[in-house]
């Protein structure tokens, strides 16, 4: 009779498969870590991203013709308003709420497109990366066309008080793509974890604070600067200022002149 194997003898075999696991398991942990590492140093720009715009005979972006960081809503048409968000910012927020019906109206008119610039400095603010996680996924849902009707959801979201990072969750994301709706998951939600767009973001941060711009809101009209958007600009003059860059692109396109740049 062929002798009985040891305990240890019967497991080795075991153990070296629970080894080999380990072995691959740990490789593919450094190897997932290098690759989310090398995420932060991609400009990944999302899906129809743009340049900043320039109008002729308007005073020129510092970043126009340079990288894609612009999120444009409506087709390209005569007048385009930049806005700068902080998707965790209350002042952000706050103009959203007290422009947003003004904005609906001017691209019902189909004289002016909107391109949104994403930028973070709440997060240097108040600490926590939720303007960093939202504006990636912000970003994500841009892929898919969904740039606005994610972004309202993420209004609705942000907490009251701007110390809370609670935009930091990747889940509380997935969570509002879903309230967004047709944003599909599958796509989304990878876009999200391995955060694809972290660098278009963090270069756009980058981008805004060398602009000296100041603090958000910013509202550009072709690469104008609208001034004391905090302090005296109401619906009424931004709707009057984009009207009248209306007629003056309009005259200059028909009759091209030295005409001056907008008056802030």
């Amino acid at each position: 009779m062929k002798k009985r194997k040891g305990l240890v003898a019967r497991l080795r075999p075991y153990a070296v498969a629970v080894a080999a696991m380990v072995v691959v398991f740990g490789i593919s942990a450094v190897i997932g870590a290098h690759v989310r590492a090398g995420k932060d140093d991609k400009v990944s720009a999302p899906s129809g991203a743009v340049a900043a715009a320039a109008q002729p005979g308007a005073s020129p972006s510092p970043t126009a013709g340079g990288p894609l960081l612009d999120i444009p809503v409506k087709p390209s048409v005569p007048v385009t308003v930049t806005v700068y968000e902080d998707l965790r910012s209350p002042d952000s927020k706050a103009f959203q709420d007290e422009y947003g019906a003004t904005i609906q109206k001017l691209l019902a008119g189909g004289q002016v497109q909107f391109q949104y610039r994403l930028v973070t400095a709440s997060d240097k603010t108040y600490g926590g990366k939720g303007a960093q996680v939202a504006a990636n996924a912000a970003a994500c849902a841009q892929d898919q066309g969904r740039y606005s009707a994610f972004v309202e959801q993420l209004w609705k979201a942000q907490p009251a008080d701007p110390k809370d990072d609670a935009l930091a969750s990747v889940k509380l994301m997935k969570k509002l793509a879903h309230k967004a709706g047709k944003i599909k998951a599958d796509t989304f939600e990878p876009c999200v974890e391995q955060r694809d767009h972290e660098g278009w973001v963090i270069k756009s941060q980058q981008d805004f604070a060398a602009s000296g711009y100041g603090d958000v809101p910013v509202v550009l009209i072709d690469g104008v600067p609208v001034k004391d958007v905090r302090t005296s600009l109401t619906p009424q003059s931004l709707t009057s200022k984009i009207q009248a860059e209306v007629k003056r692109v309009v005259a200059l396109a028909s009759t091209p002149t030295d005409t001056p740049a907008l008056a802030g």
